[in-house]
């Protein structure tokens, strides 16, 4: 395994990436047309009011003009342009808002999917900051982009469209004039684009260390304080936020700068209009109308390009949000079912159970090799039998492959080289999701959700009943303290678990993969955190617990591996000594020193205690 690197990306504007995005939008179509009409609307009668005040100045300010009834009708044309202008604003508000609030609970959703179907090997590597920093921050940022930046580049398109077809029909050759400033518009876009951009870049990717920052002080605060790290954490999150600071006010001011010319170059656009029209009405080639109009229209010309100036700054930073989001969304699974497999037996989501064979637990390694991705490998033609309802015991130092061993078992990762079989059929003729329902696994440190003890057991099988439930908790003999708890199995665990005993939450992660009746049971280290006289409890079960299942055991505890079918000592990802607690004893070797240097003062209290042990 290896330390997380983030991608860095260097690619201009990716027209690919947008595309990708807007399918997000796809299911709020009914929303998307209608806004797109609104839109079109409401910039056509922007582009119509300057054509009014032309027609009023001609025909009812200028000298001499007719001031009749006409007034009346003109002044009710305008009333009403006003109102439905009033109401399209206000239907493209309400659009808009369902389409942003969609846009994002599609990324959300997509991308949680995507979480629950990745392999173990993505969450050793990728930090939980960065992940939390792609479902939030970055599906929000672009979920206002493509919603509100659609809008406001339909409505710019429109009306700049609409205004230069208006221009030049009017007086095609001061038309011609007033948009003379394009060009230089385009080339200082596609300047700043590309500035903005790498700063957007920077800043996101700076946000996704701060989100890990975040989650690490919080998750560790604990050690912190025990180490002192107060300082020096908060020394290391003001160089983070110093960079996000720096890189901020980078993009602020690439950003300030582009408005100011953008309204420079619209403010020469009119004066140049302002020259020539003048000239133009003195010569009588134009009306006082005609001109006013020409100049509401070259300053009205540029309130479009400075929105689509603005969009397409947040264009830039939301590329950068989506660049991560869809890089999470597009990782694929190492661990993957063959299209054939997930024809015939259904995926995590869609299983087909009434297709799935029954498992009676016979497990082997067939000469199998594995190595971590980018790290060194753990084992090398690595062979075991494990007989259904065996107890195979491993023990070891650090690294040895213990927990290797019981990863490749449960298929949180494959063998990069070899075979594992389930009943001797390779496990990945099978779907992950039916090997995985066939296990029970109980970790040194127990993962509590939120809620009751009560739901937290039922996990194990959610169709269970409260007596299913109360029996779980019975066998594992954690009844008796949740009875003692003031709201007994309704009790709240708080998150994590945190408002329970490392050793009451061992007995919920018992109660809870007892359950599910699984085939296969796997310890690792289960009994290693917990105090003497909850062990004892869980001891007092365990033996029952594990009959007739296949059972791999990890642990220091000698208690909870003496009594094991099999004990196989590793070193380096192989079998060094295999057999019986006391056939091991007997024979001196690795595990008689392990056994009289670790477990003899143990095993002694234990003894001379009278305490049951597994």
């Amino acid at each position: 395994m290896h330390a997380f690197e983030e991608q860095d990306y260097t690619k201009g504007f990716d027209s690919s990436l947008w595309l990708k995005l807007l399918r997000f939008a796809k299911p709020f179509r009914k929303y998307l047309v209608p806004l797109g009409g609104v839109m079109i609307g409401v910039a056509s009668i922007d582009a119509i009011f300057p054509l009014m005040n032309r027609y009023a100045v001609d025909h009812f300010i200028r000298e001499g003009a007719d001031r009749g009834i006409g007034i009346f009708w003109f002044a009710a044309a305008y009333v009403g342009l006003v109102v439905l202008q009033a109401a399209n604003v206000r239907i493209l508000f309400t659009l808009a808002g369902r389409v942003e609030t969609g846009v994002c609970y599609e990324l959300r959703k997509t991308a949680f999917t995507r979480l629950q179907e990745l392999s173990f090997s993505f969450y050793d590597r990728t930090p939980i900051g960065w992940i939390m920093a792609r479902m939030t921050s970055d599906s929000d940022r672009l979920g206002a982009t493509i919603s509100w930046g659609l809008v406001d580049m339909v409505w710019g398109g429109t009306l700049m469209v609409a205004i230069s077809i208006c221009m030049l029909v009017m007086n095609w050759t001061l038309g011609l004039i007033a948009l003379t400033v394009a060009p230089p518009l385009v080339l200082v876009s596609l300047y700043f684009q590309r500035r903005i951009l790498k700063s957007n870049r920077l800043v996101r990717k700076t946000n996704s260390r701060i989100s890990g920052a975040y989650n690490e002080g919080i998750t560790g605060a604990r050690t912190t304080k025990i180490l002192v790290r107060e300082s020096e954490n908060l020394k290391e999150f003001q160089d983070l936020t110093s960079l996000m600071r720096q890189s901020s006010i980078r993009t602020a001011v690439f950003s300030s700068l582009y408005l100011p010319i953008v309204l420079t170059l619209g403010s020469i656009g009119t004066g140049l209009v302002l020259w020539n029209g003048g000239n133009g009405v003195l010569l009588g080639a134009i009306t006082y109308g005609t001109l006013v109009a020409f100049l509401s229209y070259t300053v009205q010309f540029f309130e479009p390009v400075r929105e689509l100036a603005r969009v397409l700054s947040e264009m830039q930073s939301a590329q950068a949000a989506g660049e991560r989001l869809m890089s999470m969304i597009e990782t694929e699974p190492e661990i993957r079912d063959r299209p054939e497999v997930t024809a015939t037996y259904g995926d995590q989501f869609n299983p087909r159970r009434e297709l799935w064979p029954e498992a009676t637990g016979a497990i082997e390694f067939r000469h199998v090799g594995f190595a971590y991705r980018g790290g060194e490998r753990v084992l090398a033609d690595f062979s075991l039998m494990v007989g259904a309802g065996e107890t195979v015991a491993l023990v070891g130092e650090t690294g040895s492959g213990k927990s290797t061993i019981v990863n490749l078992a449960c298929r949180f990762y494959e063998p990069t080289e070899g075979q594992v079989l389930i009943d001797g059929v390779d496990y990945r003729e099978r779907s992950q999701l039916w090997h995985q329902s066939h296990l029970g696994y109980v970790l040194q440190t127990p993962h509590l959700f939120s809620g009751t003890i009560l739901a937290n057991i039922r996990y194990g099988r959610l169709e269970a009943t409260e007596e299913e439930v109360i029996a779980a908790a019975r066998l594992v003999n954690a009844h008796p303290f949740i009875e003692r708890k003031p709201d007994g199995y309704l009790t709240e665990v708080g998150e994590g678990g945190n408002l329970l005993s490392t050793g009451e939450k061992q007995l919920i992660s018992f109660a809870r993969a007892i359950l599910a009746d699984p085939a296969f049971f796997f310890l690792d280290e289960a009994t290693s955190s917990i105090d003497t006289e909850t062990e004892v409890l869980i001891q007092q079960a365990i033996g029952e617990v594990l009959r007739n299942r296949t059972s791999f055991v990890v642990a220091h505890r000698l208690s909870t591996i003496r009594r094991a079918d099999r004990i196989l000592v590793l070193d380096r990802g192989r079998v060094t000594e295999s057999g019986t607690h006391t056939e091991l004893l007997a024979h001196g070797g690795s595990y008689f020193r392990l056994y009289t240097n670790q477990f003899a003062v143990e095993s002694e209290e234990r003894l001379m205690n009278g305490d049951g042990d597994y």
